[in-house]
C-alpha cells in the first residue's frame, strides 16, 4: 500500500518542544512534507521579520527525523502553502487547534484533501509550548547581578551595609532554570502582566512584583534585588542596610556604558544547582567577610561607571571569594575548579547563581562558547 502524503504549514519560528511533537505525530499518518513560511510574507502578515531567517528554519525544520521534506512555501498570504499543496498533492492537511481557519479547511475540501485539527498534547515530562507564548516570554527581560549579592537578604545587610549591582537583559536567549536569573521571579511576572513590561513607574512595578512572589507567611523571601533587575531598565546600583527593600537605588541608562558591559560580560554555561539544593544550610557571618561582600558591590558599580574592565574584574571576584567565605555552600569544589579557569586567566568572575548556573567573566577578550549578553536600557 502506498504511503500517504502529509503536509502542514507554518513559521516555525523559535522553534521548541511542541513543534517536534507536532511533527511526530503528524508524521504517524504518512510522509510528512513542511511549508514554511517565507521572511517577507511573514513581514508583510506581522509587521516585524522573524527571529530566524527562512534558510535557518528550513535548515532547522529538515533536520528533525520526522520530516521528510522541508521547504520554503512559495505562495503569498495567509494560504501561502496552496501553490506547493497543489504542486505535492498531499492526501492529508494537518494543522494544531490554534492554526486552524475556515479559510485553510475550504481549501482543502476544494482540493480534495482531508483537513485534520490536531490538540497540542506535548511528550510526556514535557510542558506545552506554543509559538505565541515563547514570544511573549521573549519579550520580558531577564536581570543578572555582576556583584553584591544576597546583600538584599536582612540577615547579611544587618552586618554591615552595601551594595548589590545588577543589570536589565534583553531577553535575546533563553536562560537555563535554576541558574541564577532571577528565571523564578521572572515566572511571577508573566503571570501578572503576560509577559509585557507593566506601563508606569518601574520600582513601584517591582515592589508590586517582590509583593506578589512574597506573600505573607512566606517561609523564603525572594530577595528585592531580582525584582528591581527584571523591572529597571539599565544597570542599577541597590544599597541595603538590614531591610528587604533598598534604602538607596542609583542607575545608570548611558548607551555608552551599558553597551560596554554588554561587550565586556561573557557567561559560560556550568551546571545548574541541583533540585533541593539549600545554599543557606551554612552561614558565617563575620562582619569582616560581610564587608567584602557590600564593599564588593560599590566597587563594581564604580567600575563600571568608568568603563574599567580590570575594575570590574577584581570587584566581582572579591563579590565570588566572599560568597564562598559567607555561605560556604554556594560555591562547592567542583564549582570553584571550574571557575578557577577564568579566575587565573581573566580580569575577574562571578558564578551567576549559587551552586553555579554560569560563569560570568568579564574580558574584553572573546571567549570561545561564551554566552553574549545585552544589557537593556
Amino acid at each position: 500500500m502506498k504511503e500517504k502524503k502529509v503536509m502542514v504549514s507554518g513559521c516555525y519560528d523559535l522553534f521548541h518542544g511542541g513543534h517536534v511533537a507536532f511533527f511526530k505525530t503528524a508524521a504517524a499518518y504518512g510522509k510528512l512534507y513542511v511549508a514554511i513560511g517565507k521572511d517577507s510574507n511573514i513581514l508583510e502578515l506581522k509587521g516585524k521579520a522573524p527571529y530566524f531567517s527562512e534558510k535557518e528554519r528550513q535548515y532547522i525544520v529538515g533536520s528533525v527525523k520526522y520530516v521528510h521534506e522541508a521547504f520554503i512555501a512559495s505562495g503569498r498570504g495567509m494560504l501561502d502553502f496552496e501553490p506547493d499543496m497543489k504542486r505535492i498533492k498531499p492526501d492529508i492537511f494537518i494543522v494544531n487547534s490554534d492554526g486552524h481557519t475556515p479559510e485553510k479547511e475550504k481549501l482543502c475540501r476544494d482540493l480534495g484533501v482531508e483537513y485534520i485539527i490536531l490538540e497540542r498534547i506535548p511528550e510526556p515530562g514535557l510542558p506545552a509550548r506554543s509559538s505565541s507564548g515563547t514570544k511573549r516570554d521573549m519579550q520580558f527581560p531577564y536581570r543578572i547581578c555582576i556583584a553584591g549579592g544576597w546583600m538584599d537578604q536582612p540577615w547579611v545587610s544587618e552586618v554591615y551595609p552595601g551594595a548589590v549591582v545588577v543589570a536589565q537583559l534583553r531577553p535575546d536567549i533563553e536562560f537555563n532554570e535554576r541558574a541564577g536569573m532571577a528565571t523564578s521571579s521572572r515566572k511571577v511576572a508573566l503571570e501578572l502582566w503576560g509577559g509585557k513590561i507593566p506601563e508606569g513607574d518601574p520600582v513601584r512595578n517591582a515592589r508590586l512584583l517582590f509583593g506578589a512572589e512574597n506573600p505573607p507567611g512566606s517561609q523564603y523571601v525572594s530577595g528585592s534585588q531580582d525584582h528591581l533587575g527584571l523591572l529597571v531598565p539599565g544597570i542599577s546600583r541597590l544599597y541595603y542596610e538590614g531591610g528587604y527593600w533598598p534604602s538607596g537605588i542609583e542607575t545608570c541608562r548611558e548607551p555608552s556604558v551599558c553597551d560596554w558591559l554588554s561587550d565586556v560580560l561573557q557567561l559560560i554555561p556550568l551546571n545548574p544547582r541541583p533540585s533541593g539544593y539549600d545554599p543557606i544550610a551554612l552561614k558565617n557571618l563575620r562582619r569582616e567577610y560581610v564587608k567584602e561582600l557590600g564593599d564588593s558591590g560599590i566597587e563594581c558599580w564604580e567600575s563600571i561607571v568608568n568603563k574599567d574592565v580590570t575594575g570590574l574584574g577584581k570587584a566581582m571576584t572579591r563579590s565570588f571569594l566572599a560568597w564562598k567565605k559567607i555561605l560556604p555552600y554556594t560555591v562547592p569544589d567542583h564549582i570553584m575548579d571550574e571557575m578557577n579557569k577564568y579566575l587565573t586567566k581573566y580580569p575577574g568572575a562571578i558564578t551567576s547563581g549559587s551552586g553555579g548556573g554560569y560563569a560570568v567573566v568579564a574580558s574584553e577578550e572573546r571567549i570561545e562558547g561564551a554566552v553574549r549578553i545585552r544589557v537593556r536600557y
